[in-house]
This record gives C-alpha cells, structure tokens and sequence, in this order.
C-alpha cells in the first residue's frame, strides 16, 4: 500500500522559511520520480519541485526557483523542500506525488499523492 506523508507546513511571516517532508512508503524510492504541488483555494494544482533519483534530474517552477530547494535522504525514503523568503503568494495547500515517470510536470499524471500540509504566509 503506497503512502505519502507530507508535513512540515504552519504558518509563518513573510520573509520566513519552512521545510516541507514527505515521506514515502510502499514503493521502491528509487524508481520514483517525487513531486511538490501547490494548490490555493479556487485554483488548480500546479508543481512546484520534482527530483527523480533514477536519472539524477531535478526541476523547479520559476515562481519559487532560487527561494526553494528540493532535496532527498534515500536511507529515510524522504524528500524535503526547503522554502525560503516566502511571501502571502505561497500560501498553498502543498502535495507530494509519486510518478514512475520522471520528468511530468503535470499533477494529474503522477500515479499517487497524499493529503497536504498547509502553509498559510501572512504579511
């Protein structure tokens, strides 16, 4: 039974930073490519950071890119997205997707996801 745990997320003043965790189970971790999506209220999923073991390739979303880095721990089946200087723009409910394709871009394509953990940035 494959799950993925994300947590990490609160509240926290712009200018701040968090770091997401996603843990992943009942897959081989490195066969999946692992994903972060955010999706604010009225809007839709969109990526945000994917990382892929298997062929060591990692991509970004220009809206986040030099303010969040993903990253893995193989031994913990774990991947972290560090946000940093964040603003009320990032308030999002963030996902993390398993895909046993890498390099999708598109939430609707990845094979799971888990709950969410909520990061709300006030001003």
């Amino acid at each position: 039974d494959v799950q993925l745990q994300a947590s990490g997320g609160g509240l926290v003043q712009a200018g701040g930073s968090v770091r997401l965790s996603c843990v992943a189970s009942g897959l081989t971790f490195d066969d999946y490519a692992i994903g972060w999506f955010r999706q604010a209220p009225g809007k839709e999923r969109g990526v945000v950071s994917c990382i892929s073991r298997a062929d060591r390739t990692s991509y970004t979303a220009d809206s986040v890119k030099g303010r969040f880095t993903i990253s893995s721990d193989n031994a913990k089946n774990t991947v972290y997205l560090q946000m940093n200087n964040l603003n009320p723009e990032d308030t999002s409910v963030y996902y993390c997707e398993a895909d046993d394709v890498a390099g999708r871009l598109a939430a609707r394509a990845y094979d799971y996801w888990g709950q969410g953990t909520l990061v709300t940035v006030s001003s």
